[in-house]
């Protein structure tokens, strides 16, 4: 068969799809300092000798502590917003597809074959009556010749829009991670005072019977006894609050995980759940560039300036080029022995004069870009201060946790002795309430403080891009380049 069409058409597909119209894209500055922020709240972070960057780490490494793995394990599995996320990057792969495939020629085959009988009357001697006949065909329908880059770029933008879903994706799963080791730790810390509550409740009921008792002898007044009456209510308040704050944990719990998290899988205590591994901190602010958020926001920003070659591009003469290879044949076997066929080829052009959607689109496209940009910006400057706020916290956390420890230490001693006063008649039971009720206060103050500290450490490594690590992908994604 004569294969010059199909050679042509060939070479003209890889010689026209070779460059675009799209501007050289250039990163732009972060603005944001080089270095993280320095100062008292800062002064406390040393970063821990050979500790691993959060990007590079695992969140199966991060997190040690073997019941919390498989809760998160869960959550990634099951969580219905990640799988949302998970299929966004589906479609969007399958959308750059579309766009890519349109810079090849749309080949169709076609064939068709009709048996004639003609009259006895119209027939030489000595030939059949029957006349067959058949034709194959191959078409090359409405091609656009890709000249000045437009459908490249298009397909340069499908091509950017993609990774900014598989980064919003990574960003989604970090999110999920953070989100339910804190969910975490909160279920803990709750359940910490959840017990805190109990043994307040149960102390409180002890000193009331003994006041009763007293009353009943006519040592204590109605006073105290209305007075130790005051914290033991308190104590029953604080029991159902608790009771309730715990499910509610729970609760939120499940909903992150997205199936019921066994029983056997909940935390006891804050003292009880691993210790999370120490990640660098020390890192110059260039690493937030490698942020899943930062990342998308980038990605963004290519479809932009591509958008902005495809508009440039419809300035210019669209040609199509549509082209038919066929033959006609009594002996398809003949026809494809002999090469003999027909062939047709076809260009048409079209030249833009004036179109006014044209010229709009071209300046949208730029104020596209421009808003790219600032968004761009923007995320970096949210994430930079997100871990400095992290740094600032975790700066100052250990120094306060270190005071309330010595604070409920005192306040512990002080109960006893305003418990020994009492009893010995010294003092009232005022004294006994107010030191219970500071006591209680901050022994409540010291787990809050405990959480806060473990969860800055989650907090750091899902700030510093920690946490969104990517499943192998069979797209090769070396077609981005040009």
């Amino acid at each position: 068969m004569n294969r010059f069409p199909l050679l042509l058409i060939a070479g003209i597909t890889a010689g026209v799809t070779g460059c675009t119209m799209a501007p050289k894209y250039v990163r732009p500055s972060a603005p944001v300092p080089t270095q993280w922020p320095d100062g008292k709240a800062f002064s406390q972070n040393q970063p821990a000798a050979g500790a691993p960057i959060a990007a590079d780490l695992g969140w199966r490494e991060f997190v040690t502590d073997e019941k919390l793995r498989q809760v998160i394990a869960m959550a990634l599995e099951n969580n219905r917003d990640l799988r949302l996320s998970a299929l966004n990057v589906e479609m969007a792969r399958a959308l750059y597809g579309i766009q890519r495939n349109a810079l090849f020629p749309a080949v169709t085959a076609v064939g068709s074959g009709a048996k004639q009988r003609a009259s006895i009357d119209l027939t030489e001697p000595g030939k059949s009556r029957i006349t067959e006949s058949y034709s194959v065909g191959v078409g090359v329908l409405s091609w656009e010749a890709d000249l000045f880059g437009r459908v490249r770029s298009l397909k340069d933008e499908a091509l950017a829009q993609y990774l900014a879903t598989k980064h919003a994706r990574r960003g989604a799963q970090t999110l999920l991670v953070s989100g339910v080791a804190n969910a975490y730790l909160a279920l803990a810390a709750d359940r910490d005072c959840l017990t805190l509550a109990q043994n307040t409740l149960n102390a409180q009921q002890k000193s009331y019977d003994l006041v009763r008792r007293q009353y009943a002898a006519g040592i204590a007044t109605e006073l105290d006894l209305r007075q130790a009456q005051i914290p033991l209510e308190t104590a029953r308040g604080d029991l159902a609050k608790y009771t309730r704050q715990v499910a509610q944990d729970e609760n939120a719990l499940n909903l992150l995980v997205g199936v019921t998290v066994p029983a056997e899988l909940m935390p006891a205590t804050l003292d009880r759940i691993a210790p999370f591994t120490a990640v660098a901190s020390s890192l110059p602010s260039a690493v937030l560039l490698h942020r899943p958020d930062v990342l998308r926001a980038e990605s963004l920003l290519k479809a932009a300036n591509a958008d902005i070659g495809a508009a440039r591009a419809a300035f210019f003469p669209n040609i199509s080029l549509t082209g038919t290879l066929g033959s006609a044949s009594n002996e398809l076997s003949r026809l494809f022995e002999s090469g003999t066929g027909t062939w047709s080829f076809a260009p048409t052009a079209t030249m833009p004069i004036f179109d006014a959607r044209t010229w709009t689109a071209h300046r949208a496209s730029k104020v596209q870009y421009k808003m790219a940009v600032t968004e761009y910006e923007r995320a970096i400057q949210s994430a930079f201060r997100e871990v400095a706020d992290t740094l600032a916290a975790r700066g100052t956390l250990d120094q306060q946790l270190s005071a309330q420890q010595s604070l409920v230490e005192a306040l512990t001693v002080t109960h006893r002795l305003a418990n020994v006063r009492f009893e010995q008649g010294v003092d009232s039971y005022l004294g006994v309430l107010d030191a219970q009720r500071s006591l209680f206060a901050s022994q409540q103050g010291l787990v809050t403080l405990h959480m806060a500290k473990i969860a800055s450490q989650v907090q750091l490594y899902a700030v510093m891009g920690g946490g969104g690590e990517e499943e192998p992908e069979t797209i090769a994604t070396t077609t981005a380049t040009r």
